[in-house]
């Protein structure tokens, strides 16, 4: 019985053991399969090996969605908006604080300036500190860049970028301060150079490669009017074009009898089917006569309807630059005899009987309407410009306002701002599908580059420091367009 017991005990000791052993080698087994499942799978794509489902991801915005970035507030509006990103639309957004910051670089404070009398034009030679070309902030690529923020450089090479004395052709001579009685010229070497990241370099050719059988239509004033003229002057290079076409009359644009100036202008270069144009438009809006039989008639001036050309010729535009602003005085609509109206209607609501309401309300509608026909129109690419500051000091033009300052100023200072200095352009593209060009705060440090008091043509005592010289200020609205579209 004790030997049963002890050959019982020892049979029962060893099949626990070879159970125990069994138990540890399938552990094992267990491990070692697991461990080659994640060694290959980590050899096929060790990024996301033990990341969940896309289906679980959160969904973030893309890289060209607009940044906003919480700054202390600066003026009294509350909100601001950004010219950043083009073709992409902003989503509504919560009231943002902004940040204006115009800082003067230390080591650009000095800026020699030599003039040299071997070209024929007066070219002037800068010497500026660690801001030529040679030594400027290297320019990344980016998809998405805000060319509103950034400064303006010294380039001795590629600017101009035509002459304002040869550009006959297509530049008014009120404009071309290089046929006025101005010496300082330093203000034409100026390049605007935006921050953290590339603009594409202006080239006629290119330009003219991008809009083949296309139309580029600028609708505004006199600055928008500018603009137009110192695009012709930048695709030509300022050189005399026979071989361009006057197609005004496809637009509407006839001289009238008398000889008096058509409401537009409108020219094509063949190679490429191109067609630049500029329709007359102070307000922006519908102006229509109230008798059409008298010459002395009061003329409506609808708020509420885009101008008669853009709902007559859209559909023939591929790319669209408005513009309004200096137009909306109290002088204005009383010399041209304009009756502000709403609905069909003399205006009677006296909130848009205060002028600055009225033009808010008529960018809203304006931008709005051509928002709405973006649909019908898919090929049809829309931009708001911002305004143009002007630089009078000591008054207006007609009472002894000035701009004397004939020195580029600007040189290392640093447009900073994210949104638009421009609170009625900004409010007024935003949610909609037409894009801002903001040139305002830019604009604003250039105020040596206005004809200022060399006008020919002004009565004595008056000066223009709402008008640009050109070449000037304007190209650089046309070079940020151009990289936009």
């Amino acid at each position: 019985f004790y030997r049963l017991f002890v050959w019982n005990f020892i049979f029962r000791m060893k099949r626990g053991a070879l159970r125990r052993k069994a138990r540890d080698i399938s552990v094992v087994l267990v491990v070692l399969v697991c461990a080659t499942v994640v060694i290959w799978t980590w050899d096929t794509t060790p990024n996301s090996a033990f990341l969940p489902p896309e289906s679980h991801f959160l969904k973030l915005e893309t890289e060209e969605e607009v940044k906003r970035v919480p700054t202390a507030l600066n003026t009294e509006t509350k909100d601001r908006y950004s010219s950043a990103t083009p073709f992409v639309n902003k989503e509504e957004t919560k009231e943002v604080k902004r940040e204006v910051a115009i800082r003067e670089d230390e080591t650009t404070k000095t800026t020699h300036i030599k003039e040299t009398h071997s070209d024929p034009e007066r070219t002037e030679q800068f010497v500026a500190k660690k801001d030529d070309v040679s030594t400027s902030t290297p320019r990344i690529p980016n998809k998405a860049c805000n060319y509103a923020k950034g400064k303006w450089v010294v380039d001795n090479h590629h600017r101009p970028l035509y002459s304002g004395s040869h550009c006959k052709q297509w530049l008014a001579s009120m404009w071309a301060c290089r046929l006025m009685q101005r010496t300082d010229f330093a203000f034409e070497r100026l390049r605007w150079q935006p921050k953290d990241c590339s603009m594409e370099e202006f080239e006629g050719s290119k330009f003219l490669k991008r809009m083949q059988n296309k139309n580029l239509a600028f609708v505004g004033d006199s600055l928008g009017r500018q603009q137009f003229q110192s695009m012709m002057c930048m695709i030509t290079g300022g050189k005399e074009r026979p071989d361009v076409l006057d197609v005004g009359p496809e637009f509407g644009f006839i001289t009238p009898e008398g000889g008096g100036r058509p409401n537009g202008w409108a020219y094509r270069f063949p190679e490429t089917n191109t067609t630049v144009l500029y329709h007359w438009s102070s307000t922006l809006c519908d102006i229509q006569p109230l008798n059409i039989s008298d010459p002395l008639t009061e003329h409506a001036m609808h708020l509420d309807r885009p101008p008669a050309f853009l709902r007559q010729y859209l559909h023939k535009i591929s790319v669209l630059v408005m513009n309004t602003g200096h137009h909306w005085n109290r002088g204005k609509l009383n010399g041209n005899r304009w009756v502000m109206h709403l609905n069909g209607l003399p205006n009677a609501n006296k909130k848009l009987a205060a002028l600055g309401n009225a033009k808010n309300f008529t960018i809203h509608s304006t931008v709005g309407w051509v928002s709405s026909q973006l649909p019908r129109h898919p090929g049809l690419k829309a931009f708001y410009r911002s305004l143009s500051p002007r630089h009078f000091v000591g008054g207006e033009w007609n009472t002894g306002g000035s701009c004397n300052n004939t020195t580029p100023m600007s040189i290392g200072k640093e447009v900073l701002q994210e949104e638009s200095s421009d609170y009625s352009a900004g409010h007024a593209v935003k949610g909609t599908g037409v894009k801002l060009l903001d040139i305002t705060a830019l604009s604003h440090i250039r105020d040596e580059g206005h004809i200022s008091r060399f006008s020919l043509s002004a009565s004595k005592g008056v000066q223009d420091c709402l008008h640009w010289c050109l070449p000037g200020v304007p190209d650089t609205w046309n070079e940020i367009l151009f990289a936009m579209i």
